[in-house]
């Protein structure tokens, strides 16, 4: 599509702090979607509604929460440059912590999906036999869940490509640095005559999110055969 090389690397950008995105948030996701699939106890509908918290806050909220809680001054901030020397603010790596907080929802909704379908008469079958629980979800709850984790991780992916009201509250719109595909496309609205920038760019973002939204849901499908679990 006649791409420039500054739209090249704005693409490379959004494709890299969307995939840090999802590695950062995907044990995280797991482990909350477990919790909330199987386990049971006081809070629980708390920890449910913090989780899915960002998908109904304005994103500019999400964004300023994270400019308190882990800019320079920030109590989560000053640890991380004090102890690693890290500064997320104004940085790419800031924008893969903002597009990772938008993506956990989503995430967690489709591995918490995908978990509930596994039949835990098996699970208790095997224990039964004698396997031990690490056992047991390595050979059993993880192969059989995979499918539903890895439309979980696809979906991030989509919602990280997308993400702008968190980041560009958090990171501002520094180009290189934080001007990811939806900033970008947000910058050229604002200059005349930059119609043919925004329709290519435009063009691209929708080509990644609706592949990845396809794969997620085709792998959600397969994780959920015969069950009608759906992600969308």
């Amino acid at each position: 599509m006649g791409l420039t090389a500054d739209e090249w690397d704005i693409i490379r950008l959004s494709l890299k702090v969307s995939f840090v995105a999802v590695g950062l948030c995907l044990p995280v996701a797991f482990a909350l979607a477990w919790v909330l699939a199987r386990g049971r106890f006081p809070g629980k509908l708390l920890l449910d509604g913090i989780v899915h918290l960002p998908l109904v806050l304005p994103p500019v909220v999400t964004g300023w929460l994270l400019l308190i809680g882990f800019g320079r001054n920030g109590p989560a901030g000053v640890l991380l440059y004090d102890w690693f020397g890290l500064t997320l603010i104004f940085r790419w790596t800031g924008a893969a912590l903002a597009a990772a907080i938008m993506a956990l929802p989503l995430m967690v909704r489709a591995m918490r999906l995908s978990i509930e379908a596994v039949d835990q008469r098996l699970e208790g079958a095997a224990r039964t036999l004698g396997a031990r629980p690490v056992h047991v979800f390595w050979t059993i709850t993880l192969p059989l869940s995979l499918p539903g984790v890895l439309a979980g991780a696809v979906l991030g992916f989509a919602r990280s490509i997308g993400e702008f009201g968190a980041t560009i509250t958090f990171v501002s719109n520094i180009p290189g640095e934080t001007r990811t595909l939806p900033i970008a496309i947000y910058a050229a609205l604002q200059v005349p005559g930059s119609e043919g920038v925004v329709t290519r760019l435009a063009i691209i973002s929708v080509i990644l999110s609706l592949v990845a939204l396809i794969a997620s849901e085709a792998l959600s499908r397969r994780a959920g055969a015969g069950r009608g679990n759906h992600v969308l």
